[in-house]
């Protein structure tokens, strides 16, 4: 058995393990009453979307138009990726000792 280093003598033998646990549920408790009217009283203020349908359907539209030219930026990406790779393969980059020379 340990004794609780914090209050001193008067835990004196007291098990540490029960001294967690009762702690714990004290400050839970505390918590849960802390913020219990809080959190109804911000849930009754906030609104995430607008209340009328045609400023909803903007945002909606919004959101569409954004993942739209999310996913085409990502293909265009490929796409030159692809070009880059194939010209490689190609082996166009490369200088050819055997050719003319232009002058």
């Amino acid at each position: 058995m340990r004794k609780v280093g914090i209050i001193g003598d008067c835990l004196k033998g007291f098990p540490l393990f029960c001294y967690k646990g009762i702690l714990f549920a004290v400050l839970f408790l505390l918590m849960d009453a802390a913020t219990s009217g809080a959190a109804e009283k911000a849930m009754d203020k906030i609104a995430v979307f607008p209340a009328t349908p045609y400023e909803g359907y903007i945002i909606y539209e919004s959101l569409a138009v954004f993942w739209l030219f999310i996913i085409s930026l990502i293909v265009i990406i490929r796409m030159k990726l692809r070009e880059i790779e194939r010209i490689q393969a190609l082996g166009v980059e490369k200088e050819d000792q055997d050719a003319p020379l232009l002058e």
